[in-house]
């Protein structure tokens, strides 16, 4: 019996202890779906130790799949293949047209997993210290001026049964900045419209707390006492409730904000992480400190919030005029 055999033939908690937690008892849909053994040990692993959210954790499931098909095909495994096998796999992506983003994620994908190994007593650590991170390219993110966000938030029609739960989604994506998923996932207890806050679980299960502003207070308060009440047939958690008073789901709320942009008469493709950008832009455009933006946005490295910098031009020329010499 080869290794890595042996490896996928061990128990699972012989290969790794689960504690319990949010993260990993909400794995068990993706960890059925995972065809490797040694996979779902490290989706295990991923969740309970280092709290990706479950979007992460799909990625990294498929990308791992898609390699392990990769280098069976040249007869090698996890364990015997070499740092110059898995180059030449992402090498093989690029050239098929993926992303350096992509790219970098099944990088990181493959790092993850070498490191997994490596506390199981595979030595895989000098394949790991081998393959080193390429820097991926950051696009500008794509962005609305003022004028355009109000008539993105002014499009939902006043006639529909929806319109007061549409508009507070939109002033609340515009007002706090969230993540599509951290909008879908807030629950009732979440917000405080006399505090004007809402309460946050983001990524790696870390938790900030965000500012409503008084449009979007406003906007969710009218959708709790007109909208929210007769959607709401299953006595359900969760703030925002589809149609079938169901909990609204990510790919719904990304084509509910494209179809405002549309019905809008905004040229640019417009999805939620859309008015994250905006809310970015807008902050740092109005004078708010780097570090309370990042904050906000709950970005664990401030180079990830450095993008917005680049994106108003205006403020640049602003600053340089001020603080410069010779402007």
């Amino acid at each position: 019996m080869t290794e890595y055999s042996a490896f996928c033939r061990r128990p699972m908690t012989a290969r790794i202890l689960m504690p319990k937690s949010r993260s990993s008892s909400s794995l068990s849909a993706a960890e059925s779906r995972s065809t490797l053994p040694e996979l779902r040990a490290l989706q295990l692993h991923l969740a309970s130790e280092r709290g990706l959210a479950d979007n992460s954790l799909h990625a990294y499931r498929r990308d791992l799949e898609n390699l392990g098909r990769y280098l069976a095909d040249a007869g090698l495994n996890f364990l015997t293949a070499e740092a110059n096998h898995f180059r030449a796999y992402l090498q093989d992506q690029s050239r098929h047209g993926k992303s350096t983003r992509t790219v970098s994620r099944r990088l990181a994908a493959i790092r993850a997993f070498l490191r997994f190994l490596t506390t199981q007593g595979y030595d895989r650590l000098k394949v790991l210290a081998q393959l080193e991170r390429p820097k991926p390219q950051r696009p500008l993110p794509k962005v609305l001026n003022r004028e355009q966000v109000n008539q993105l938030i002014a499009a939902p029609d006043p006639k529909s049964s929806l319109f007061a739960r549409d508009v507070a989604i939109l002033e609340l994506l515009y007002a706090s900045g969230l993540r599509a998923t951290e909008l879908c996932e807030l629950k009732l207890r979440d917000v405080n419209l006399q505090v004007g806050c809402v309460r946050v679980l983001g990524k790696g299960s870390k938790e900030r707390i965000v500012p409503l502003g008084r449009a979007a207070a406003e906007a969710i308060a009218r959708y709790l006492a007109e909208s929210r009440p007769t959607l709401d047939r299953h006595k359900a958690e969760e703030l925002f409730l589809s149609r079938t008073g169901k909990p609204l789901e990510r790919i719904a709320l990304w084509m509910l904000v494209e179809k405002y942009g549309r019905k809008s008469g905004l040229l640019k493709s417009v999805s939620p992480h859309t008015l994250r950008h905006c809310f970015a832009t807008h902050l740092l455009g109005g004078g708010a400190d780097l570090r309370v933006v990042q904050e906000l946005l709950g970005h664990s490295d401030i180079s990830t919030t450095q993008i917005y910098t680049h994106v108003d031009q205006t403020r640049l020329k602003s600053v340089h005029v001020k603080y410069h010499p010779r402007a």
